[in-house]
């Protein structure tokens, strides 16, 4: 290489130094929710999905008020929790003042 391009690719330290202190917590410190405040405003889809079946459109139409639908899971298996089209979780369904919800009880790990 020339002197010229030597001059004007930054040395690697200092790219280090200039992206860790913001990008990392230092060794021994736990990150924090507030540490993700950047992000608080970018909106998600979450989906709880209970089970899955299919119907031709005929059987669905038909539906009305009471209809069961078999489901794809029994009861007490846990359910999915997806965000943005991802698993991301698994649970169980929560009735708390009248609302269902959600309780996670396993985070599922990316492999990416």
């Amino acid at each position: 290489m020339d002197e010229t391009a030597t001059q004007l690719l930054p040395d690697i330290a200092d790219v280090a130094l200039e992206t860790s202190p913001d990008m990392l917590a230092p060794p021994g410190v736990a990150k924090t929710a507030a540490d993700l405040e950047h992000v608080f405003d970018v909106p998600v889809t979450v989906s709880a999905v209970l089970g899955r079946t299919r119907l031709e459109i005929a059987s669905l139409v038909a539906l009305g008020p009471g209809a069961v639908l078999e489901l794809d899971r029994r009861v007490g298996e846990p359910i999915d929790v997806f965000v943005n089209n991802r698993l991301v979780a698994r649970g169980e369904v929560v009735l708390i003042d009248e609302k269902l919800g959600v309780t996670m009880t396993e985070i599922e790990k990316n492999d990416r």
